[in-house]
């Protein structure tokens, strides 16, 4: 067992753990907002399917208008209207100009439009008193996809624009990877469910909700496996029940008498290999991470704001993989303090919850209030977890620091 490593160091002894991609699914284009997809998506058509106009207009040979000018107009004669969902049936010869409206396809023998404004026209004609060089103001057929390119990759979270770039290829269905299942057991005689009543002296459970979220977030569906008491037996016996109905196993805290001394217990009752205990971060650093039968048993700390940045900062590459998608992160982003930070050195890494701003043509990390283990309020709205390295002295403003994306 490897005690007190880097988040670095952390993150690649988890990504020991085999996790090949869970298996594959089709789904409703209305459901596939938000999964991975688990096959490249190739173009059978291009998009836009055909040449068309851009907006209502004219559609016509740009050559015909070469020598259009204020004091020599040229004049076209109009052949037919063309809408939008309709097929055009006049080719254009010189001499000759089509009325075309948004998203029509383009006559044959035209090569520009102009839009109306442009122009001087009546029901018959459209004049011209500039030249429209060939080929201007035309969305050409595969201007955004091109046949037989690929539209989307394996691996890829799917947003909205990619449903509708699905719907455009004429899809109904999406093949996406199936989400793995997390188990998340809160370990403490303290808790208490949310709705019962709240003794003196107790808590409510408010870190299986948090992680549940988070989870939902990084592609894992998780559910709620109850509470233990502090007691190795009944924390091992609560995960080995757990275990095989899930993908992974979270469990969160420890006693009063020790950091993760019943989470080390119970590790050891289940027979569980032993990655790493306690990592050089703060908060989030009390974390123990174990492999029983190629699953993840990953424990993290009894305070909902440390096992929120535990589970983000390090398992997040690990759930990402294992939910299929190819990026894992992380990705480090460097920003300025938009104010100093000022407190006493530390030997390990702080993480400081906070948000990007842009001000003055640059990118600043503005920390939040609520820095505690404890605390979930300054995730509200927290965007970037800020990176203050081990012995660093304080910081003036404008100071440029890594940051991490949650």
């Amino acid at each position: 067992m490897r005690k007190s490593v880097t988040a670095e160091e952390a993150r690649a002894l988890i990504l020991q753990i085999p996790s090949p991609p869970p298996s594959a699914e089709a789904v409703a284009l209305t459901e596939a907002f938000g999964r991975v997809l688990a096959e490249d998506i190739t173009a059978d058509i291009p998009i836009p399917p055909f040449d068309r106009s851009p907006f209502d207009g004219y559609a016509f040979r740009g050559a015909d208008t070469a020598a259009a000018s204020k004091d020599s107009p040229v004049t076209l004669r109009i052949t037919e209207e063309i809408p939008a969902g309709s097929v055009p049936s006049i080719e254009i010869t010189p001499g000759y100009a089509a009325k075309i409206l948004t998203g029509a396809p383009m006559p044959r023998g035209a090569d520009s439009t102009v839009k109306y404004e442009l122009t001087e026209f009546t029901p018959e004609t459209v004049t011209f008193t500039s030249p429209v060089t060939p080929g201007d103001d035309v969305v050409y057929a595969g201007d955004d996809v091109k046949a037989g390119s690929t539209a989307a990759l394996r691996g890829s979270v799917i947003f909205p624009a990619d449903v509708g770039l699905f719907a455009s290829l004429g899809m109904t269905e999406v093949p996406v990877f199936r989400r793995p299942h997390a188990a998340v057991l809160n370990t403490g005689s303290e808790l208490v469910e949310p709705g019962a009543p709240l003794p003196y002296g107790k808590i409510y459970n408010s870190s299986v909700f948090t992680l549940i979220g988070a989870l939902a977030g990084l592609g894992i569906d998780a559910y709620n496996a109850g509470v233990a008491r502090d007691d190795p037996d009944e924390i091992a016996a609560a995960v080995a029940r757990n275990l095989p109905l899930c993908d992974i196993m979270i469990t969160t805290g420890g006693a009063s008498v020790g950091d993760y001394d019943f989470a080390l217990g119970s590790a050891g009752v289940l027979g569980a290999q032993t990655l790493f205990w306690k990592t050089k971060i703060k908060p989030g650093g009390a974390m123990l991470a174990s492999r029983v039968d190629d699953k993840l048993l990953l424990s993290l700390s009894g305070n909902p704001g440390s096992a929120l940045i535990g589970l983000l900062h390090i398992a997040a590459p690990f759930l990402r993989r294992l939910a299929g998608r190819g990026d894992i992160g992380p990705d480090p982003v460097f920003v300025r303090l938009s104010e100093p930070y000022d407190r006493k050195s530390s030997p390990r890494t702080r993480l400081l919850r906070g948000k990007l701003e842009i001000a003055d043509g640059g990118a600043y990390f503005r920390e939040y209030e609520e820095q505690g283990g404890g605390a979930l309020s300054s995730f509200s709205g927290c965007d970037l977890l800020g990176e203050i390295p081990p012995a660093s002295p304080p910081l003036p403003a404008g100071a440029m620091i890594r940051a991490w994306r949650v």
